[in-house]
């Protein structure tokens, strides 16, 4: 057995934070390089979020521009990480009996590469990503996280890419400053108590957690990567965040690293 990776969730934010030097980037970047190199990445992201689950099984993914409005530099991007059709095909087991498509078509959307273009920026780790099915409830996202511990043992690294706290109708659009709301503020904060406190199942439950969870989380996607990196938990692993910080008010740039 080789050395355990460490998991980690990363609140991706705006693409455009692929074009900038900031306080989270610079945090992903020093992530990248205290870590021991993994031998292949696997991502769940907020940004394939489909029915049904399935596993890109390109050897060469394509890196999606899977958004609009942005300046053409941002189009202009590319992230070549080669993919990983072994990676693939072993999650594919690891998974049995559940049903995962191999998809040999579908690259790496913006919230992997966005992430993986400051933490690891010569794009020479394979990556391959896992779908989140948008039919099964929390408790799935959670247990098949769980049903992926072995890959750490394996040099694979797993990133979870979404925001704790994703409001993009009350997102102060336009304006540099924005204080955060106190709901968004309530909901991180509680967050990170119940990871200290290995209390997961509770936010796995986040639906029953009142009002600023429903202000937090008004859809599942970007809050679902969370509970995957959550189910990797070892019972020995050490909790950091590695960023903090809510944008616009309503958008949590949070990490939350596992080992």
């Amino acid at each position: 057995m080789g050395i355990l990776m460490p998991a980690v969730f990363f609140g991706h934010g705006s693409p455009m934070n692929s074009l900038q030097t900031n306080i989270y980037t610079e945090s992903w970047r020093r992530f990248g390089q205290s870590i021991p190199r993994p031998k292949a990445i696997l991502a769940l992201s907020a940004h394939w979020y489909i029915q049904g689950s399935a596993v890109t099984g390109v050897t060469f993914p394509e890196t999606i521009h899977d958004f609009g409005g942005f300046p053409r530099q941002l189009y202009e991007v590319t992230y070549p990480a080669p993919g990983s059709p072994e990676l693939a095909r072993q999650i594919q087991k690891l998974l049995t009996p559940l049903e995962v498509s191999f998809d040999e078509h579908r690259g790496l959307d913006h919230g992997t590469w966005s992430v993986l273009c400051h933490v690891f920026p010569d794009a020479d780790i394979p990556v391959v990503q896992l779908s989140i099915d948008e039919s099964r409830n929390a408790a799935f996202h959670y247990e098949t996280g769980r049903l992926l511990q072995p890959l750490r043992d394996e040099g694979v690294l797993i990133i979870g890419s979404g925001n704790v706290v994703h409001n993009l109708h009350t997102y102060a659009w336009g304006r540099e400053k924005a204080e955060p709301f106190d709901w968004a503020v309530r909901f991180e904060e509680e967050a990170k108590r119940l990871i200290l406190e290995g209390k997961d199942i509770q936010l796995v439950d986040y639906r029953m957690m009142g009002d600023d969870a429903r202000l937090s989380v008004p859809t599942p996607d970007h809050f679902l990567p969370l509970l995957y990196i959550l189910g990797l938990r070892r019972e020995n692993d050490r909790v950091s965040f590695p960023v903090l910080g809510i944008e616009g008010g309503s958008l949590s740039m949070l990490s939350v690293c596992l080992g």
